[in-house]
Order: structure tokens, then C-alpha cells, then sequence
């Protein structure tokens, strides 16, 4: 082993290897040393990039580099992106259009232009499986990296490398990216979103814990806040809290979910990086043979769909985070809509309801010849947790899942709700 193989840091601009104490590059100069005393032992990683179609905006456009930049619709739409400097004046993602303006109202919006961003997410891609075949995405701008015996390869720790993928992803394509590292997918993810943008950060294993200790439950990937607040009813709103009750508390608290928390709490996460195409969306859509314009058709067209992206999910035992509406004119121009929400889904009731609204407000003379529905952002999942959700949406969720085990035992037509016999 070199001596440069047993130092614990370097430089993220020359990546020159310094010794522990080292606050600035002995070469380069620059302040951005990279420190850590289980540098050298870590592979799993989370690679994300910053504010993605906002910085391919940027890069296409020089004009747009210091001024603030919202990628979305018109005054009716909502918030895809926000690069760092509109997010200073409190956009954010989701959020709708009208309220972005006035809290930015110096902004440049910018319509998205997803083609293009496909095919700089496919350059960042190949970039990425230059370095390891173990790589599994998890959105257009996001990927999980396992570099486990790499080294002998690039010649290079597993940090290293993913320093030298961040620097090539900002000199050959032009966009910024911020890097996780750790033991686990889990803690690579929450790494990652430390020091963005342009941020490298790394938990080791033996700091995992105290680590966690100091944070909002809110911080576990997953935890909506219709968990917090119930958790918070209990007295509970941190990470070190949770960390010193046993599962079976967790579970009668908050159901299948305390699983979940009980194992992320203490910074347990068993998965490995998949190399399997994992699903990125689980959709349905029907072309109709006769144009339709009517809303109430329309909408039993949709729940049947919903019914359908349902079952898939729950059978895959995936939940998304965002639902997304997609029509075709007559004329074939279409339109796709989405709105995403804090806990995740796979429940068709939920999943119509947030697609409908979508719906309601796309539907006027104009008639429609396909719809679809669909789910993404998508995580594994157990069965539903009906204990965070307020009286209503509980009785809805109980009502749907029996209906489901009604359907398994009888058929996919032995029940259904009411709308579904609106449908022509």
C-alpha cells in the first residue's frame, strides 16, 4: 500500500492526497479538502444532481447564470425545478406557480424542455457506468453507486473516483453534481443533501448513530409529515428518540412503518445497489375509441385506471411520492400534469383524488381522446400504514383494502366504488 492509500483526505480540485490535518491543498491551494477518517473504507454512494434542469437551463444560456431561475408553467402550473439563487427567496419544487412569483418576483421562468434533459441525464449516465457497473438510478437526476473493489481499476480510492466523476460531470457536460458517501444506500442519500451544491460528504460507520441522534425524525427518507405529527403527539421529534425505543413500540405506534424506523433510526439499511432496472413509474392509459369531453366520463375513466395502477403497485409493494395525469387532445397534442405529496402512496382512492383535481382543471370544450395515470419516485413498501392518516382517509384506506382482499378472492369485478358504474 502507497502512502498516499493510507491519508485521509484531498484536494476536490487537483486531487492531491494530504494528510489529515491539511486545510488547504498543498499544491493548488484550494480550500476544498475533502476529510474524513474512513475515507479510504467506504464505497456506497449517492450522486444527485444540483437543481438539474435549472443548471442544464444555465449552461445553455449564460445570460441566466446570476439571476434566479424557475423551471415550471405559466401562472397556473407549478414549480419543476428552482436553482439555488431563487431558492434563497424561498421556492421550492411543487410549489405553485403564482406564489413562487411573489416570492420571486425578479425570477426567469423557464418552460421545461424534458427531451433535453433525458438526453444530458443519459451523458451523466455513461459517465457514471465508466466508473462501476453498479449503478442504480433512482430518478432523471439521481443514482445510487456501488464502487466496492474498484481501486485496483481507476487506480484510486472509491472517494477519490467520485470526486474525479464529479469534476469530469462539471468540465464535459456543464452541470454541477453533489456526492453522498457512506456504508449504506440510506445514509449515502441523507449525505448527499449535506453540502449541496457542489457538495461531498461522507458518514462514517462509526459516527452513525451520534449522527443521527441530533435530527428531526422528518430527516428519514420517507417520513412524510403526517408521520411526524404523529410521532410529535407522542413527544417524539427526534432521531436519538427513536433510537431508544424497541420495535414492537414503533409498530404499535405508527404501524408496519415502525419496521422502518426502527432499523433507519439506528442507520441499518441492507439493500444493495441493484444493477436490475428498477421500475421508475408504475402507469396505465386507455385510448378511447369515441373522443370524450365530459368530466364525469372522464373521471371513471380515470379511476378505473387508478384501480389498475394500484393493484400493480401494491403487487410490486412499491409506493410514489407523485402522481402524474396524462391526456391527448383530439388533435394529438398532449399534456402531462403532476403534483407530489409528503408521504408515499399506492392506494387507489389517494391516487385518484390528487389525479382528479388535476383533471377538473384541464377539462373545458376541449374533448380528449386518451388519459392516463401513473405513480412515480417510487419506493418499496409494506402494506399501508393507516395509522397516520386523519379519520376519513383511515375508513377510505380500510375500505379500500378490503375490497382488495374481497377482489383477490373473487375476482377484480366482485366490488368496486360507486363512480365506476358511471363508465360507458
Amino acid at each position: 500500500m502507497d502512502v498516499a492509500s493510507t491519508l485521509n483526505g484531498f484536494c476536490r480540485d487537483c486531487m492531491t492526497s494530504l494528510a489529515p490535518d491539511a486545510t488547504r491543498c498543498i499544491v493548488c491551494k484550494s480550500p476544498r479538502v475533502l476529510q474524513h477518517p474512513e475515507l479510504n473504507n467506504l464505497a456506497i454512494a449517492h450522486l444527485d444532481c444540483d437543481a438539474f434542469y435549472a443548471s442544464v437551463e444555465k449552461r445553455d444560456d449564460p445570460s441566466l447564470q446570476d439571476k434566479p431561475v424557475i423551471i415550471g408553467g405559466g401562472k397556473r402550473g407549478v414549480v419543476s425545478t428552482a436553482c439555488y439563487i431563487a431558492r434563497i427567496s424561498g421556492v421550492r419544487s411543487a410549489m405553485p406557480m403564482f406564489q413562487a412569483l411573489k416570492l420571486c418576483p425578479d425570477a426567469v421562468v423557464v418552460r421545461p424542455n424534458m427531451a433535453k434533459y433525458v438526453a444530458v441525464a443519459k451523458d451523466v449516465r455513461h459517465l457514471m457506468d465508466e466508473l462501476t457497473p453498479l449503478v442504480q438510478p433512482v430518478s432523471i437526476d439521481e443514482a445510487f453507486l456501488d464502487l466496492t473493489g474498484t481501486e485496483r481499476l481507476h487506480g484510486a480510492s472509491p472517494a477519490m473516483s467520485l470526486a474525479k466523476l464529479a469534476r469530469k460531470i462539471q468540465t464535459e457536460i456543464g452541470i454541477g453534481v453533489s456526492v453522498g458517501l457512506s456504508h449504506n444506500k440510506f445514509l449515502a442519500k441523507m449525505a448527499s443533501d449535506l453540502q449541496k451544491p457542489h457538495g461531498f460528504s461522507v458518514i462514517g460507520k462509526h459516527e452513525t448513530l451520534e449522527f443521527l441522534a441530533a435530527r428531526s425524525v422528518g430527516a428519514i427518507w420517507g417520513v412524510g409529515k403526517a408521520t411526524q405529527t404523529l410521532l410529535a403527539k407522542r413527544g417524539i421529534t427526534t432521531i436519538a428518540q427513536l433510537q431508544q425505543m424497541d420495535k414492537n413500540e414503533l409498530l404499535k405506534l405508527v404501524g408496519n412503518m415502525g419496521t422502518r424506523l426502527y432499523h433507519l433510526s439506528r442507520g441499518e439499511d441492507h439493500r444493495s445497489v441493484s444493477i436490475v432496472d428498477e421500475t421508475l413509474s408504475v402507469s396505465a392509459e386507455n385510448t378511447f375509441f369515441d373522443d370524450i369531453s365530459q368530466l364525469d366520463l372522464l373521471e371513471a375513466e380515470l379511476w378505473a385506471l387508478c384501480q389498475r395502477v394500484s393493484y400493480r403497485a401494491k403487487k410490486s409493494n412499491l409506493a410514489g411520492y407523485t402522481v402524474t395525469l396524462k391526456l391527448k387532445t383530439k388533435d394529438f397534442k398532449s399534456r402531462t400534469r403532476s403534483a407530489s405529496f409528503s408521504d408515499h402512496t399506492n392506494l387507489a382512492h389517494v391516487i385518484f383524488d390528487v389525479a382528479k383535481a388535476m383533471l377538473q382543471k384541464e377539462v373545458g370544450h376541449e374533448s380528449f381522446r386518451l388519459i392516463g395515470v401513473g405513480i412515480s419516485n417510487l419506493e418499496e413498501t409494506t402494506v399501508q400504514n393507516t395509522a397516520t392518516l386523519d379519520t376519513k382517509q383511515a375508513a377510505q384506506t380500510k375500505a379500500e383494502l378490503a375490497m382488495d382482499a374481497v377482489r383477490k378472492k373473487f375476482g377484480s369485478r366482485a366490488v368496486d366504488r360507486g363512480i365506476s358504474f358511471t363508465r360507458k
